[in-house]
């Protein structure tokens, strides 16, 4: 008798459709159904409100302080995600788990055309624990209640944690490229910012905004 193929990512997220269907979820109800997949799929799944374009006002700080946590837990070299149980008890409306989860896994399904095990030195403990800096940097980002200071970081979060998850080396050296390139760009804006003051500010906005429109 020959083993079954291992899901892929997009099945495993599709599974979680039904769980308590129709009803909210907790977070500690997601982390625990998702668990086998270990830190990337927490990060893709704490990311993904702020990352893709789900109406999901409120999640931003309280997400980013969650995957910041569970950056450190990397940087420690820590083998399992562990959640306080603040954390655990968050609720997340099912309007939004079943709008992130529908969405996620249709992107998941393209997206596992490119994705693939390859470089998996590079996701090993050493390249995770230098990933774990920036991520760091990002979810600290998406804590600040500024206005589109979320979306970047989290796509940034989002790409880390995919790579992760497929140990695909390749991918996280684009992510991390992806990274730096988020850095240049919030740095360069927070400049503009502290230079310029308060109209400093109202331009980096309507310029960002010009960025993703």
């Amino acid at each position: 008798m020959h083993d079954s193929a291992p899901s892929t990512l997009s099945e495993d997220i599709r599974e979680l459709l039904v769980l308590r269907e129709g009803e909210d979820l907790t977070l500690g109800e997601l982390s625990a159904a998702v668990g086998k997949r270990g830190f990337g799929i927490l990060l893709i799944l704490l990311s993904l409100p702020s990352a893709l374009p789900f109406p999901a006002p409120g999640y931003s700080t309280p997400f980013g302080i969650i995957l910041f946590l569970l950056s450190l837990q990397i940087l420690a070299g820590r083998r399992t995600p562990w959640l306080p149980s603040w954390a655990r008890r968050r609720v997340i409306k099912r309007s939004t788990a079943d709008g992130m989860i529908s969405g996620g896994a249709k992107f998941f399904a393209y997206l596992e055309k490119f994705i693939r095990p390859r470089y998996t030195s590079l996701t090993g403990r050493t390249g995770t624990r230098f990933c774990a800096l920036l991520l760091l940097v990002m979810s600290g980002l998406m804590i600040l209640p500024i206005p589109l200071t979320n979306t970047l970081p989290a796509m940034v979060i989002f790409c880390v944690g995919v790579a992760l998850t497929e140990r695909d080396g390749l991918a996280l050296g684009a992510a991390l490229l992806f990274g730096a390139g988020a850095i240049l760009l919030y740095s360069l804006a927070f400049y503009v910012i502290a230079r310029y003051g308060a109209r400093g500010m109202i331009e980096a906005k309507e310029i960002i905004k010009g960025w993703f429109r």
